[in-house]
């Protein structure tokens, strides 16, 4: 099997992020343990960390209601750490400011897992 190219790496995580918000990927309990390492978990913009369960309930409720805006993102770039281990790191857009985003993914024999996650506002 050939590994893929880090462009086509990058492509294919660049279009799941930001994470939690590209509903294709899925919205169910299911679809978000799926796409999470159990170990899974996040510093927010806030400084606060957040662990999987957590994020999982909560993302269970924000489904409820249509996003919000297309949330753009720009400035990608990819690092591989591992044999299966990236760090994608990109800006997010959001109407009211910027941030830094860092999330590191597994590649795993049933696809891309998210390990962890963090967003800095950009002063």
């Amino acid at each position: 099997m050939t590994e893929p190219s880090i462009e086509a790496v990058l492509a294919e995580l660049a279009a799941r992020e930001p994470i939690f918000h590209r509903r294709e990927y899925g919205t169910s309990r299911e679809a978000l343990e799926a796409m999470t390492d159990e170990a899974f978990w996040e510093i927010g913009a806030s400084g606060r960390v957040y662990r999987r369960d957590f994020v999982i309930a909560n993302l269970l409720e924000r489904y409820r209601e249509p996003e919000p805006h297309d949330w753009p993102c720009r400035d990608f770039t990819v690092s591989r750490l591992a044999d299966d281990l990236y760090h994608l790191s990109y800006v997010l857009e959001e109407p009211d400011r910027l941030s830094r985003r860092s999330t590191f993914w597994r590649s795993t024999a049933t696809g891309w897992k998210i390990v962890f996650h963090q967003g800095t506002v950009i002063a």
